[in-house]
């Protein structure tokens, strides 16, 4: 299926899952991580596994993953088990993406991807999970959103190895970070690259589902089937689910020109946590809606839902917001994937132009609302 995606600079762009989907698409002081991840290197088979506490078995050698550069070698041994290829099948074909293995106990395990990969199975369909040791499990869809792109399928087969998990919110541009998935179908594949942007309004889909993505951008190469795959950091620890990737044309999905968009892990992991614990999802509402054919710089509320947030906070339709807690705003997909960044019943900061001139700050408390 095909779907659009456009960026202002009018590069075109897609989703990633492979033969399943086309797509298109519609910023924060931060600190680089520190400290290193000490693992223990197999002696006889060179597997590397997490140590949690510093030290190693016999037969077992520690070594630590950080630091000043990327041993992309040990991590790429470290997170590969951990990172899972996709199969999708249904009446109109199917497709490949990737996923991360992101919770496992003693008889099953979830596996977080993007909805977009196993979107055409969510009413009839199969689902398949291939591991790196190539057992195929069937997997069933636990729950998903596609207003952030994301989806959690559940395998019965535990004692999986666990993805560890980054923060998002302390990566910088210029940051090593390392792509992993099963781009058209080749699992296990790794690529290096660097953060090259934060905070990119990006938006993709079709206007029945439409993701917003306050995205990283990464020049690490991410081609189809990349989607639902890892990002990760120098120590090995996801920071972003891969997403989306832009192309040079809007015929259809190219390969990788070096911009990647991949959903930040913080705000992927709210959502994740909510559908494992209840199936469902939820985002957060600001209580706006825009003006689509507004061309100026910012977006223009054309009228408020009642009690909800802006309503309360006192803005008057007509307002064009300028920007949310310090970040400019040039448009409404912008805005929207801006609010999306946070969680329900977040306080932010709306600076609007009002309608009768001038501008003004208002504090708005973010309400809720079911993504589905």
């Amino acid at each position: 299926m095909k779907m659009t995606f456009s960026l202002r600079s009018k590069v075109a762009a897609a989703f990633i899952a492979g033969a399943v989907a086309a797509g298109s698409i519609a910023t924060a002081a931060i600190t680089q991580p520190t400290g290193a991840v000490k693992a223990c290197a197999d002696n006889r088979t060179g597997a590397l596994f997490l140590s949690s506490t510093g030290t190693c078995s016999s037969g077992r050698t520690l070594i630590e993953i950080g630091g000043n550069a990327m041993n992309t070698k040990a991590i790429s041994s470290l997170v590969t088990p951990s990172v899972v290829s996709i199969a999708v099948t249904n009446s109109s074909g199917g497709g490949t993406g990737s996923g991360s293995v992101y919770r496992s106990n003693s008889s099953s395990s979830f596996i977080i991807t993007n909805n977009h990969v196993i979107e055409s199975a969510a009413t009839s369909g199969t689902i398949i999970v291939e591991l790196t040791n190539g057992d195929q499990l069937p997997a069933k869809i636990v729950g998903r959103d596609p207003g952030y792109d994301i989806a959690v399928l559940q395998v019965q087969k535990g004692n999986l190895p666990v993805i560890a998990l980054g923060d998002s919110s302390k990566v910088s541009v210029g940051d090593p970070v390392l792509a992993i998935g099963s781009p058209l179908g080749l699992a296990s594949t790794v690529t290096s690259g660097i953060i090259s942007a934060l905070n990119r309004p990006v938006s993709t889909g079709t206007d029945v589902a439409q993701s917003y993505v306050n995205a990283i951008q990464t020049d690490a190469a991410i081609n189809p089937g990349n989607s639902g795959g890892a990002l990760v950091d120098a120590q090995g620890r996801i920071i972003g689910v891969n997403s989306a990737i832009a192309t040079l044309s809007s015929g259809g999905v190219g390969g990788s020109i070096g911009l990647g968009f991949s959903i930040p892990i913080n705000e992927a992991k709210r959502v994740i946590d909510e559908i494992i614990a209840t199936g469902k999802s939820t985002r957060p509402v600001l209580g706006v809606f825009f003006d689509n054919t507004y061309t100026g710089i910012g977006a223009r509320i054309t009228r408020l839902s009642p009690n909800e947030g802006a309503d309360n906070a006192g803005i008057p339709a007509g307002s064009v917001i300028k920007s949310i807690d310090g970040v400019k705003v040039v448009n409404a997909d912008a805005a929207i994937v801006r609010i999306r960044s946070y969680v329900p019943g977040a306080s932010v900061s709306v600076v609007v132009e009002l309608p009768t001139g001038g501008n003004r700050t208002f504090r708005v408390v973010l309400g809720s609302a079911p993504s589905l």
